[in-house]
């Protein structure tokens, strides 16, 4: 098998379509099929087309051959829209399909996913009530949209994701993924979970200690250092370069949604891309697994 995009997504189809595909059964079936659709949403991300009249012209002129119907812009975006709980799938399905899965070390960060920057587009939002204002430090600026919360492997996979208003604490938002899913620390005996100060607390760490994982940290100047703190340099630039690649590579930011479910399903849409190239990265025995570079021309 090359490391092709075409190879990716033929790969890619076989998978869902036998792990998650078919499972419709009253109404017409959709002449573009989940499986079609959940490929589609990846080449679209790994392709960087932000534009979704731009990515349909696209399909229709130079896929064409593998995917032989693409509904027009409304019913591409309704069924986008529609998609969410059918990508949170992919994501999982993939993730659990490579050793990486398995692996006993997290990294846990938070990102800013920004919805709006004028004021007038605040007041007229349809995030309201879900989006608000936060800091974003790497930038030095404050921000109106969501966070979104990633859990993943230092090889990248993603394990657990959130958004969330900047106004919450990150303590709270992870934990309260933990206990959505508290299977995914208890299978893991001896986790270790890795991030920045942010995560400081002690009841946090109880909370950790308590499920049977453990909070590596950097310590504050007013602390002693922290075990394995020598060792969070090299860790720290592993999330840093996830963040790069969701922004850098897979335009993050340039999501273009304007409601909630419009926000979620394009942010999963990137996450999920990076899932599958992963994951067929992994499968062909690739040096490096998070690498985009095969797949996004």
């Amino acid at each position: 098998m090359t490391n092709s995009l075409d190879a990716l997504l033929t790969a890619l189809y076989v998978k869902i379509d036998d792990g998650i595909g078919g499972t419709r059964w009253l109404g017409r079936p959709p002449r573009l099929t989940d499986s079609e659709l959940v490929c589609l949403a990846v080449a679209q991300a790994l392709l960087g087309f932000t534009s979704e009249s731009r990515w349909l012209r696209f399909v229709d002129s130079r896929l064409g051959a593998m995917f032989p119907y693409v509904p027009k812009q409304p019913g591409w975006n309704k069924r986008l829209r529609a998609a969410l709980p059918l990508v949170k799938k992919a994501i999982r399905l993939l993730a659990a399909d490579t050793d990486f899965w398995f692996d006993n070390h997290w990294i846990v960060d938070s990102t800013p996913v920004e919805c709006g920057r004028s004021r007038p587009t605040v007041k007229r939002s349809d995030m309201a009530g879900w989006a608000g204002y936060g800091y974003c430090a790497s930038h030095s600026r404050f921000f109106w949209g969501l966070r979104l919360f990633l859990v993943c492997t230092p090889a990248g996979m993603p394990i657990l994701w959130a958004l969330a208003t900047p106004k919450m604490d990150e303590r709270e938002v992870l934990t309260a993924m933990l206990d959505r899913e508290p299977e995914t620390v208890t299978d893991r005996p001896g986790l270790l979970v890795i991030s920045d100060k942010g995560f400081a607390s002690k009841e946090f760490e109880a909370d950790l200690a308590l499920r049977g994982a453990e909070l590596l940290r950097p310590s504050f100047k007013r602390e002693k250092k922290r075990k394995g703190e020598s060792l969070l340099k090299s860790v720290r630039q592993l999330i840093e370069s996830v963040n790069d690649t969701l922004k850098g590579q897979l335009d993050l930011e340039q999501h273009g949604g304007r409601t909630f479910e419009g926000v979620a399903v394009r942010v999963a849409q990137r996450i999920l891309a990076m899932a599958a190239a992963s994951w067929h990265n992994h499968k062909t025995r690739q040096p490096i697994t998070r690498s985009l570079v095969a797949y996004d021309h």
